[in-house]
């Protein structure tokens, strides 16, 4: 069981405002590496909503690298021809493209899931698949909107997923759940799907 999760949080409304990533992998169903940036974004906007959702300030992240220096220097070798899973991947993939269309930089190449896809033809009965509402139910302690704990969260529902499913992989659990997985292309992307087509 191999995967990268990763997980932003941005400043203001815009994609690419990215100010904070973990990045977490999984080989062969234990965490591996884990490690979390904060990052500068380009323009410093920072709305006050999102600052209340995650606790990161301006002044945190002032001197911190923008996102093209950590990307070209840690975030590509790290997601590159990787599984990517993230929960609600659609939002994480789109702030990947967006910061990466800001620089001007090429699209890594890999695959992705989304968790809450997952999640919710996991756990039919929840009354929602947000994260902290599928961690507390699978008794997982976490501090929510922190990047790296967000991370850590996405990692053991696929692993719990794949447990309450009985698959190895979770190449293996989309299958059986008849989930499409997205792909991020050099030149593009396709979304993650609910119906394998």
């Amino acid at each position: 069981m191999n995967f990268t999760v990763i997980d932003f949080e941005t400043a203001n409304s815009k994609r690419a405002s990215a100010c904070a990533l973990g990045i977490v992998k999984v080989v062969d169903g234990k965490i591996v590496d884990k490690e979390a940036w904060l990052i500068r974004p380009e323009d410093m906007k920072f709305n006050y909503m999102n600052i209340a959702i995650h606790g990161i300030r301006p002044e945190q992240v002032e001197k911190e690298p923008e996102f093209d220096e950590l990307f070209k220097k840690i975030f590509r070798e790290k997601l590159e021809g990787q599984l990517v899973v993230a929960h609600n991947a659609s939002f994480d993939t789109s702030v990947l493209r967006k910061s990466l269309d800001l620089y001007g930089l090429e699209y890594p190449r890999f695959d992705y899931l989304c968790t809450v896809k997952i999640a919710k033809k996991t756990w039919p009965e929840l009354c929602n698949h947000k994260l902290n509402t599928v961690s507390e139910y699978l008794g997982f302690d976490f501090n929510h909107h922190d990047a790296l704990d967000d991370c850590l969260a996405c990692a053991n529902v696929l692993i719990k997923a794949c447990d309450a499913k009985g698959v190895d992989t979770p190449e293996e659990l989309a299958d059986l759940l008849n989930i499409q997985t997205g792909q991020m292309l050099s030149n593009g992307y396709k979304p993650c799907s609910d119906n394998k087509r």
